[in-house]
């Protein structure tokens, strides 16, 4: 027998191969590292792209993902807008698969269901900052239009939350007598009319108050109040209630 048949029969019983030993990754150890910093010293011990780097551990099993977390914040600028981006956008960074962006939308979406179900059900003129966090988190970061209305009971309980309209980056087309029809198919005493401004600034224009003056105007006749209209933006909120505008 040769010296190559004695080497590659030596070492097993009955003649087996032996087995290379397995070479750790060098991401293993540091994905260690902060699952223990992540357990002994809880989430505020860590950085933004870090705790990104946990999200991305399952959807990306074989490889390190401290660049596409960081990738991720320096594309977008903070994790609201991370999870805020749509699921084609967030593919476009490298290390992003298919498996990692339905990963952070399942997030966005979690938050959002937890947020709203925190508003449910209240008073929601007296739970005002809770409605403001879910209609931030739902629609500061899209980069489309959405128009969103809030309908409310007699004891201006939420009934329904829902998306009435889709536009394009400054203009969505809003209905007021499809927005007056929703409301009373819904028994609804009250609304209050949601929408975002994807430029980030959430001051209103001109055709978002005549808009709003128009629905208000459709719906008192019918005894529907509309509370406020609010505007969201990546840089903050406006109330036209509170700016005196209606």
């Amino acid at each position: 027998m040769s010296d190559d048949e004695r080497g590659f029969f030596d070492g097993g019983p009955f003649g087996a191969p032996r087995k290379a030993p397995k070479v750790k990754k060098h991401y293993e150890g540091h994905r260690e590292r902060l699952r223990q910093r992540f357990d002994e010293a809880g989430p505020d011990a860590l950085a933004d792209y870090e705790l990104l780097e946990m999200v991305l551990f399952r959807s990306v099993p074989r490889a390190d993902t401290k660049a596409p977390a960081k990738a991720l914040l320096e594309r977008f600028g903070s994790i609201g807008e991370v999870l805020g981006a749509p699921q084609s956008r967030l593919k476009e960074v490298p290390g992003i698969g298919d498996a990692a962006a339905r990963d952070l939308k399942l997030i966005a979406a979690l938050t959002q269901r937890m947020l709203r179900a925190e508003v449910r059900g209240r008073h929601v003129l007296s739970s005002w900052s809770q409605v403001l966090d879910y209609c931030r988190a739902a629609m500061a970061y899209q980069d489309r239009e959405e128009f969103r209305i809030l309908f409310l009971d007699k004891k201006n309980g939420l009934i329904r939350d829902e998306r009435q309209q889709t536009g394009t980056v400054d203009h969505t087309p809003v209905y007021p007598r499809e927005v007056v029809r929703r409301a009373l198919e819904l028994s609804a005493s009250a609304i209050i009319l949601v929408h975002n401004h994807p430029s980030g600034d959430p001051t209103p224009s001109r055709a978002d108050i005549e808009m709003t003056k128009t629905i208000i105007a459709t719906a008192a006749p019918l005894g529907i109040t509309v509370h406020d209209h609010i505007i969201i933006g990546k840089n903050g909120h406006a109330s036209m209630k509170g700016l005196m505008l209606i």
